[in-house]
């Protein structure tokens, strides 16, 4: 479960659906054996502590305060912490198992991520058309259909369709599933587009070695500050769809700058990917990237 949103992942990988609680390895013929520790259990404990002598002291009063900062019903700040750190200590085992393969492949992963209509895939299907025979692969996350998979599929890239469900994003453990069936090239790009969703995949390590918001400017200027951890999380903002700009009084440099608010550090490019304008940085980008990963 996930304690900001409250979703139960019940995730399918090409229509096949993932089991829960299971342990294996998996040795590749593409030169690589590494194991995946899918034990995934989920501990949804709710334990509702009441006092039913007739003062009905259900001690209610200091859910959605405190260091949880989220709201559920039944459940203290202290239990949703525990269940939390739970959830994300199990992630992080199966993002640190990704990120030994991808290491071990001199792949260079980055994670996509943004609200719905950004223009994610389009940007990545013109990515992959521009960088022409680079051998890459794609996860595509979503809680319902594989049409993006079949638009990425489209430009001849291998991609997996990942559907959440209910789930409002992608985990290490879907992750590792689905590179075990792409049999990742070596000294290849792996995009992982995630669900549309500015909160949750800020909190999930997938293994990747970049985290990529991308921002519309028909979104509004002040999106980074609405969602600041998930821009404090991306290495990399891309302002995407620079050229309807004109057509929505969009600020260009208050985007920058309330991007450079919440993350000092982050880089940025402006671009748009219907136009192509700006496309080069973000190519060479990726080219760095994979070249800095490649090395031995």
């Amino acid at each position: 479960m996930c304690t900001v949103c409250g979703c139960h992942d019940g995730p399918t990988i090409d229509g096949k659906v993932q089991a829960h609680g299971h342990d294996h390895s998996h040795s590749h013929d593409h030169g690589h054996g590494h194991s995946h520790d899918h034990g995934h259990s989920h501990d949804h404990g709710h334990g509702h502590h009441h006092s039913h002598d007739h003062g009905h002291s259900h001690d209610h009063h200091h859910y959605g305060t405190g260091a949880a900062g989220v709201s559920v019903p039944g459940l203290s700040q202290t239990r949703l912490i525990e269940i939390e750190t739970g959830i994300l200590s199990k992630n992080d085992a199966y993002a640190t198992a990704n990120r030994r393969v991808l290491t071990a492949l001199g792949c260079f992963a980055v994670n996509l991520v943004s609200s719905p209509g950004s223009g994610k895939t389009t940007l990545l299907c013109k990515t992959i058309e521009a960088l022409g025979t680079l051998p890459l692969a794609v996860i595509e996350g979503d809680q319902q259909t594989s049409n993006d998979a079949l638009r990425i599929r489209a430009t001849g890239a291998r991609a997996v369709q990942v559907n959440t469900g209910k789930g409002c994003h992608l985990d290490g453990h879907m992750v590792g599933h689905a590179m075990d069936e792409l049999r990742l090239a070596r000294e290849s790009l792996l995009f992982i587009e995630n669900v549309g969703n500015l909160v949750c995949p800020a909190a999930f390590d997938l293994g990747e070695d970049a985290k990529v918001a991308i921002l519309s400017v028909t979104e509004g200027e002040d999106k980074p500050l609405k969602y600041p951890d998930m821009f404090t999380a991306a290495k990399l903002a891309i302002l995407n769809k620079i050229d309807l700009a004109p057509y929505c009084d969009a600020d260009l440099d208050a985007y920058e700058a309330n991007l450079k608010r919440v993350n000092p550090d982050i880089t940025i490019l402006r671009l748009s990917a219907r136009t192509g304008e700006g496309m080069n940085a973000w190519l060479d980008w990726l080219r760095a990237g994979l070249a800095a990963k490649a090395r031995p």
